[in-house]
């Protein structure tokens, strides 16, 4: 989505920069406010003419804290200007973008590995070494699981992906059958 991410890299651009002392902390919150602003029922209400700024604000910010850790000052102001600003819908781009400012910053690169099995942590630490030796350079893993894999992992690294998993050799084997 071309426009949103439009939209958002102003919006992503200041934030890295007035945040630029506290990024990994930012980089928290601002996921869980865009974690909050994927829900289509909430951008429902707050495109309603009949609801206020202030009525989507109190209740973005109130499902985005709880009481052991509440919205800091920065993170509310800027939930107030994006709402303010009708932008709420680009929250979870801007956070995308936030996380590649920052990952370019320190040098790192975002990678998600699909798994068809829950790994633990040495299992993990292995093939992230392997990965970040394959693609060189620094990775930031996140695991999500994908039972169709039936078993190996599938990285995506920024637009380069690596398949070693059942389902893609069995994909293999199926064309070099059928040709």
């Amino acid at each position: 989505m071309a426009e949103l991410a439009t939209i958002a890299r102003p919006y992503a651009d200041a934030l890295f920069k007035a945040q630029g002392s506290d990024l990994a902390g930012t980089a928290v919150w601002l996921d869980r406010l865009a974690a909050v602003a994927e829900n289509a029922q909430l951008l429902q209400f707050a495109d309603s003419p009949k609801v206020t700024v202030d009525q989507v604000f109190d209740l973005v910010a109130g499902v985005a804290s709880n009481a052991s850790d509440p919205l800091s000052g920065a993170a509310r102001n800027f939930l107030r200007l994006v709402i303010e600003n009708g932008r709420l819908a680009a929250l979870p781009e801007i956070a995308s973008q936030f996380r590649s400012l920052k990952n370019a910053a320190g040098g790192t690169t975002d990678a998600i590995v699909f798994s068809a099995f829950p790994m633990d942590e040495s299992a993990l630490s292995e093939i992230a070494a392997v990965l970040e030796k394959r693609f060189g350079r620094k990775l930031g893993i996140k695991v999500e699981l994908d039972a169709s894999l039936i078993g190996g992992i599938r990285a995506v690294v920024g637009d380069e992906v690596l398949d070693t998993s059942v389902k893609a050799r069995l994909e293999q084997m199926k064309m070099a059958l059928i040709a």
